[in-house]
């Protein structure tokens, strides 16, 4: 007894069930995915990966590498506050030269010659300390009067003694050509000397 038409054959004989569609799976359910989203049904498919950026924009996620060099950072020092603490870092030097000065006017005996030895040895003694306090704490005698201090551009730490004696063997470039390295803080974004822009260091203050 038939109870309905036989379920239709395919031209290789297989038997088709009306709920199931090509490759055996049901219809109503999809092939497994292994974890990978699919996309809507009616939405064609994509060809590589949609870039979801305009050209010229950052990835979401990923700061700005120049803007988190500077995240934080004080505002830099302008050239009056960095001309100013050069010449009080210069009148040190000169009070600790002065006895130099009194030996030499004194005339030629022990004296004088005492006096210039202890005038030597305090200048070459102010300029170490100085040069050290720069080097670990970003800042001289002048540095700390003025309120700035010398630190490294890509982190803000102080540069440490060594890059402290490089940047002062680097400010010979701001003196070429009419000490124009000594005045490039006055236009420049990031108030640097020549011998800052070698030495990666930026003059904040703070």
């Amino acid at each position: 007894m038939s109870f309905g038409p036989p379920p239709p054959h395919d031209p290789y004989g297989q038997p088709q069930n009306p709920q199931q569609g090509h490759g055996g799976y049901p219809q109503q359910d999809q092939p497994p995915t292994y974890g990978y989203p699919q996309a809507p049904q009616g939405v064609p498919p994509q060809q590589g990966y949609a870039h979801p950026q305009q050209p010229g924009q950052q990835y979401p996620g990923y700061p700005d590498p120049h803007q988190q060099m500077y995240a934080g950072m004080p505002p830099f020092a302008h050239w009056g506050q960095r001309f100013l603490a050069t010449l009080v870092d210069a009148l040190v030097l000169m009070v600790a030269y002065l006895p130099v000065v009194i030996g030499v006017a004194i005339g030629a005996d022990p004296v004088s010659t005492f006096l210039s030895l202890i005038g030597v040895v305090t200048v070459i003694g102010t300029m170490i300390w100085m040069l050290v306090q720069e080097g670990k704490t970003g800042q001289t005698i002048g540095k700390k009067a003025l309120g700035i201090r010398l630190l490294r551009e890509i982190d803000g730490r102080p540069l440490g003694v060594g890059m402290a004696f490089v940047r002062r063997l680097a400010h010979f470039l701001d003196s070429f050509a009419c000490y124009l390295g000594w005045l490039w803080p006055l236009w420049d974004d990031k108030k640097q000397t020549f011998a800052d822009k070698v030495c990666s260091s930026v003059v904040i203050k703070g």
